[in-house]
């Protein structure tokens, strides 16, 4: 079992169900749901086409997928990211974007958020110690010979390659596609999703993700609301 912390707007939030029906799956119920012929693409090209983010679910990542360390159980992750939640301060993105990077596509902060790197790293360095070792099958998973100095050093520090200086904020909308595809995708996806992301998107809460079986599907198994100001208000007027 791997567990993961991850961000992901509320369970009703406009762009959740936009996502979900993207994707073909809804992470919050463990469902996978029927893809349509969405914007005049083909329903079998875009299945495939998002089937790797379909398995993890919509989601940005603040702590990569991890197994815990030997002793620890899931009541050590539920109450590491309970403390994790009490302590951050919630942060708002004014405005979302569709994006490419690399080979995919994703929504990306359309101007930089630095707290959003912080919350990242403090998640990372919060977790780290409930996070079991790599296996060799795990760092060969990531390509290592194709990561920077930088990064191989974080894969192998923290387990994950994009953390500190290499994190940058996204949520994944599709796998490895061609720069072709990708020109077909982008103004559908940016129609689609533009009434849900009319309004700031307010990171307000983390997510508990789990993976049951290596390969099966990512799920919310709980969130968890960011309480810092609500703790620091009621220390005040103690």
């Amino acid at each position: 079992m791997r567990y993961a912390l991850y961000f992901t707007t509320h369970r009703e939030h406009p762009l959740t169900k936009a996502a979900a029906n993207w994707l073909g799956r809804d992470a919050f119920s463990n469902t996978d749901i029927p893809i349509a012929n969405t914007g005049g693409l083909d329903a079998a090209d875009l299945s495939r086409w998002t089937s790797e983010p379909r398995r993890y679910g919509f989601h940005a990542t603040l702590v990569a997928p991890f197994r815990l360390k030997h002793g620890l159980n899931e009541q050590d992750a539920v109450r590491a990211i309970e403390t994790f939640a009490a302590q951050s301060v919630p942060l708002s993105i004014p405005r979302l974007k569709v994006a490419r990077l690399g080979s995919f596509l994703a929504l990306v902060p359309a101007s930089s958020i630095p707290e959003l790197a912080a919350f990242a790293s403090a998640g990372v360095d919060h977790f780290h110690a409930l996070r079991a070792p790599l296996t060799g099958h795990e760092i060969a998973r990531r390509n290592p010979d194709r990561l920077t100095e930088r990064q191989r050093v974080y894969l192998d520090r923290y387990g994950y390659p994009y953390v500190r200086e290499e994190f940058r904020f996204h949520m994944t909308l599709t796998g490895p596609v061609t720069a072709g595809d990708a020109a077909r995708i982008e103004p559908v996806l940016r129609r689609l999703l533009a009434p849900a992301l009319a309004a700031p998107i307010e990171v307000d809460a983390v997510a508990l993700f789990v993976e049951p079986e290596p390969g099966t599907p990512f799920f919310v198994h709980s969130t968890y609301r960011l309480r810092a100001d609500e703790t620091r208000k009621a220390a005040f007027h103690a």
